[in-house]
């Protein structure tokens, strides 16, 4: 049974915004922490911008300073590429810090929870991950999340805290494998957009799916995260929404990729900084990563990409 808490959301994007709407229609007290437009979204109770057509609860107050955060459970809603700045220019004093960041940072190689460890040495970082669309969460549809946090007592009061009627929290102490779970499908639904865009059919996107999660948990037991996690929510459970849905914006980036059309920069993709990171690395095998970051680059069309993948090597599954 979930306990009522105050908590603090630092980004207003889709997610972040329906995270609130879903933690405040379950008794939470919210402040929602927007970088542009709070006064805006506290006078007319929505984000227009972000998240058009959800009214916010009156348990939400939206604020455009960072001070007012002083809750313990301080949730980020902020991309992984742009979380280490964020850290680096905010004052926080929570003692609990969840990200909800999918990514590798590039500069430095850090999951998340990395980055927040190294900014916020005396908070306990988390991450909450897993198959979700900001829509459905602010829409009150069942969704099912992993919350990730080392300390396992921290884990349960935290999801405890965190669940509502509506999200479903499952804990583990394996946070690099929930954190490279929910990378690492990214650069997968990428690679399925394209897959789709170019028209090549459900069953080459189905081959596509099945070959990136074997390459998912060869990243992922290389960096030492545990074979069961990528099978869960985080991992299996994301792959299959985001490369399944045009909802997802990995997604829509690789079919626009194959098709040679622009993708508005404002949106957030993180599965490109992650498929960099990845082909940068000598090891382990990251094929489709590769191919993904040859064909964001312009070093390859979407033709010689495939011919790429189709003439390795034959080899047992």
């Amino acid at each position: 049974m979930s306990v009522i808490a105050a908590i603090d959301i630092a980004g207003a994007g889709a997610f972040g915004t329906a995270l609130a709407i879903t933690l405040a229609n379950a008794g939470h007290p919210v402040t929602l922490w927007a970088r542009q437009g709070a006064e805006k979204m506290q006078a007319q109770r929505q984000n227009t911008r972000r998240l058009p057509g959800h009214d916010l609860p009156p348990g939400i107050r939206v604020t455009g300073d960072l001070a007012s955060l002083t809750s313990d459970i301080l949730i980020l809603a902020i991309p992984t590429q742009k979380l280490d700045g964020f850290l680096a220019g905010a004052r926080l004093s929570a003692g609990h810090v969840i990200s909800t960041a999918k990514g590798i940072h590039r500069a430095t190689g850090l999951g998340p929870t990395g980055l927040i460890a190294r900014a916020l040495p005396k908070a306990i970082p988390a991450q909450l991950t897993g198959p979700s669309f900001a829509a459905d969460l602010a829409h009150g549809l069942p969704t099912a999340l992993t919350l990730a946090c080392a300390d396992a007592s921290v884990a349960s009061h935290l999801q405890q805290a965190v669940s509502t009627p509506a999200l479903r929290l499952y804990t583990t102490s394996d946070v690099i494998g929930a954190e490279l779970g929910g990378a690492l499908k990214n650069v997968i639904a990428i690679a399925a957009g394209a897959v789709i865009g170019a028209g090549l059919g459900e069953s080459a996107r189905a081959a596509l799916m099945a070959r990136g999660f074997a390459e998912m948990r060869r990243v992922a037991r290389a960096a030492g995260a545990r074979d069961d996690t990528l099978s869960g929510l985080s991992g299996f459970g994301d792959l299959v929404l985001t490369c399944t849905s045009d909802k997802s914006r990995n997604f829509r980036f690789g079919a626009g990729l194959a098709r040679g059309e622009a993708f508005d920069p404002e949106i957030t993709v993180e599965g490109l900084a992650t498929a960099q990171e990845l082909a940068a690395r000598p090891e382990p095998d990251t094929p489709i990563a590769d191919a993904v970051t040859a064909l964001a680059e312009g070093r390859l069309d979407f033709a010689a990409t495939l011919e790429t993948l189709l003439s390795r090597p034959l080899k047992p599954e």
